[in-house]
């Protein structure tokens, strides 16, 4: 499982504060699938089925986010604008940096297979995007178009704007990404940091990485390792930009110090902001990582990375070490997180949607059932709480109301759900199960996904084989 899909619940930055305490005496420099099975989300059973938990959607780096423009201060400051060098750099948007766009993809590949030509829906995969402005464009998941668009604003933009250069940058790898074409990506950003190294003299090339290079580039940069196969290598470099976020908080709090010495209130306001940018960044690094480490079924590495964050007692980080634990077969350890979290009378979905999982994980399905049905009575737009209805169902053998409870969320808000993989999976395997003609609805099923899911969806989750 990709681990940038797995499940985490939001939390609060400031929270995480102690995940970045060095000690006075530390250095800064220290530092597939059966036709029976369903897809498995935070955390696995031993059941048959997939279960999801509540979550922030942290795939893979968004584009819908514009990027922060730099690693640390704007060269727009007061302070570094003397000390901005000259940079012009046209190799960063010469047309031979970017390689084309296949006009095909798997979802595609399917509906030839599958679907009568009169029946297939018409899908645009020229990438067109001049008639269309960006946000219908993010709304509508039209990745394959914002890199087009991102790739023809780069090479008619100005060589001495590097910092609208790079977020574009980051904007076209992104929608790479999220296109699943992972090859092209790591050539493309293989190309841009090769200039980047390139840049003389060394004091530019140190300022553009320092200032420029845009945080979120560099998280996608180091996710070329795990595109490659490198775990290892990946987690070392996910590792270095935590110990780069624990200097840059120290070093904004030092020199934030020595401005309230002087009375500077806004100055001090400014660092204080920095802090914290590098505190959040930092602690949504850790969450990377775990998220590593759960699929390299280090579990205990997981909980100890994490451990530190929940010293606040946050529910939604509490829940999440405990569903890591639910994964390891920890189940005493996993309850005794969920109940530091059931002491929040605030959180109570949260604390509904944990004991649900504890039974699904003790195979009291049953029980399962009735909590969930209960979320699900309180909010029927909770359709992580359906999915795991569907779930607890399908776990039970009532495979007919499991297709019932799925196909009504789908009904209600099908541009939701049909972008949501693992609802698609346990819907797909309970037409297996129940129906002798469940090929045909899987086939309707593909059409109502192909007209609105977009691009980039991960077609395994139909279960419908391309050879």
């Amino acid at each position: 499982m990709d681990p940038a899909e797995l499940v985490r619940p939001p939390f609060d930055p400031q929270e995480a504060a102690a995940f970045f305490h060095d000690d006075e005496n530390s250095s800064s420099d220290d530092s597939t699938v059966s036709s029976s099975s369903a897809r498995v989300q935070p955390p696995a059973t031993t059941g048959t089925a997939s279960a999801t938990t509540p979550s922030d959607k942290t795939t893979q780096p968004s584009p819908v986010l514009p990027p922060s423009s730099a690693s640390g201060p704007g060269p727009d400051s007061d302070e570094d604008e003397d000390e901005m060098p000259d940079l012009y750099i046209p190799a960063l948007i010469a047309p031979t940096m970017f390689l084309p766009i296949p006009n095909t993809d798997p979802l595609s590949t399917l509906l030839n297979k599958y679907i009568l030509p009169e029946k297939r829906p018409m899908r645009d995969l020229t990438g067109e995007w001049q008639r269309h402005d960006f946000h219908s464009l993010v709304m509508s998941n039209s990745w394959r178009a914002i890199a087009r668009m991102t790739r023809d604003r780069l090479v008619a933009s100005n060589p001495e704007e590097i910092s609208a250069i790079l977020p574009l940058w980051f904007l076209r790898l992104s929608c790479l990404a999220r296109l699943r074409l992972f090859n092209q990506c790591t050539a493309e950003c293989t190309n841009l940091y090769s200039v980047l190294s390139s840049i003389e003299p060394l004091s530019s090339r140190k300022y553009i990485f320092d200032r420029l290079v845009p945080f979120e580039l560099e998280v996608l940069h180091a996710r070329l390792k795990y595109w490659a196969g490198d775990s290892v290598g990946y987690l070392d470099m996910m590792y270095g930009l935590v110990k780069k976020c624990k200097l840059m908080a120290k070093i904004a709090l030092e020199e934030g110090e020595r401005e309230r010495e002087k009375q500077m209130e806004r100055e001090r306001r400014g660092r204080a902001a920095l802090v914290a940018m590098w505190r959040e960044r930092g602690s949504r690094i850790a969450l990377i990582i775990a998220s590593q480490f759960i699929e390299m079924k280090e579990f205990t590495a997981a909980t100890r990375l994490l451990a530190p964050l929940c010293t606040s007692s946050s529910p939604e980080l509490c829940s999440a070490v405990g569903r890591i634990y639910l994964q390891a077969g920890l189940l005493d350890q996993a309850l005794a997180e969920f109940n530091i979290v059931s002491e929040s009378i605030r959180h109570k979905t949260l604390v509904n949607m944990n004991a649900a999982l504890m039974a699904s994980a003790q195979g009291d399905w049953v029980r399962a059932e009735e909590v969930l049905r209960g979320v699900v009575a309180t909010n029927p737009d909770d359709f992580v709480a359906v999915n795991n209805l569907g779930v607890a169902l399908l776990n039970q053998g009532k495979l007919k109301e499991g297709i019932e409870v799925l196909e009504g969320a789908l009904r209600k808000s099908p541009f939701e759900i049909v972008t949501t993989e693992p609802f698609l999976f346990n819907l797909s395997t309970l037409y297996e199960l129940r129906a002798s003609h469940g090929m045909e609805l899987k086939k309707d099923l593909l059409i109502q996904v192909a007209q609105l899911s977009g691009d980039g969806l991960r077609t395994t989750c139909l279960k419908m084989p391309t050879n």
